[in-house]
């Protein structure tokens, strides 16, 4: 019982260092020197609002500036939208429900020769977090955290039996990188299929991680995953409904894997 209130206080002590950390920046942000436009894209939902206009800030404060930051949302969720979100530099755009993809898909339809940065909409991002990806991009795909895919016999194993959030930089086709850190996507990294809405919803609808692991390495990627572990420090009141916590605590993640496996095959190379 103490140790579930320290742990406690030591979150909400964490939230609000974090929180005056974001307010208090103060940065001259340096161009990105990319050879093509750089977007930072993101979706949310109306029980994230409260806390999301803390993320728009903590990615619109980085030492490196993008061209654009995109806050994709469902028709009609803008309504709800409170104005402390709807900052100078934040596009509120509007897509399918296409749910977790929301936060890639519609940017890569509209910008296919940008370099893309996906961003989640619930947690911490520190200043110097973009530039991290961006010292890495020549990889294709960089991400702060990643699992690594574990083989038996050739066969891939089941998502509980790969190595979950590794602890050291890593760069091969066994990188399994996870949104929640960001991940950052080259031009012309995907294979043709990633737009299709009618395939992503089919084969894995609720893990777009896997999607999205499976288009580029099809394509040939090598992801470059940095840094230690990325320690993900969660804005109050956003996880009421969790994906990432419905995809472990079931059989999302496998499900979705097996038919990748069923329609594509295991990427090689």
């Amino acid at each position: 019982m103490i140790g579930a209130a320290f742990r406690r206080w030591k979150h909400a002590r964490r939230i609000r260092l974090a929180e005056s950390e974001i307010m208090a920046r103060d940065l001259s942000a340096r161009p990105h020197g990319l050879n093509a436009p750089l977007v930072i894209s993101l979706t949310s939902y109306p029980p994230r609002f409260a806390s999301l206009h803390l993320v728009l800030r903590s990615l619109l404060a980085q030492t490196v500036r993008a061209d654009r930051v995109i806050v994709w949302l469902d028709e009609g969720d803008q309504d709800q939208l409170p104005q402390s979100c709807r900052l100078s530099g934040v596009e509120i755009r509007i897509c399918p429900k296409w749910r977790s993809y929301k936060k890639i898909i519609p940017t890569l339809l509209e910008a296919p020769d940008a370099y893309i940065v996906t961003a989640d909409d619930d947690i911490y991002y520190e200043s110097d977090w973009l530039e991290a990806l961006l010292d890495h991009a020549d990889a294709g795909v960089v991400c702060h955290r990643a699992h690594r895919v574990t083989l038996l016999d050739g066969q891939v194993r089941s998502y509980d039996d790969w190595q979950r959030n590794i602890g050291s930089p890593d760069c091969s086709g066994l990188i399994f990188p996870t949104g929640v850190g960001g991940v950052l996507y080259a031009p012309g990294v995907f294979h043709p299929d990633v737009t299709d809405a009618e395939q992503f919803q089919k084969l894995a609808p609720m893990a777009d991680d896997v999607w999205l692991y499976w288009m580029h390495r099809l394509a040939g990627s090598r992801p470059a995953k940095i840094g230690g572990r990325f320690r993900i420090t969660e804005w109050p009141g956003t996880q009421a409904q969790n994906l990432r916590a419905t995809n472990l605590a079931g059989d999302g993640n496998d499900r979705a894997v097996r038919a990748m496996l069923e329609r594509y095959g295991f990427p090689q190379g």
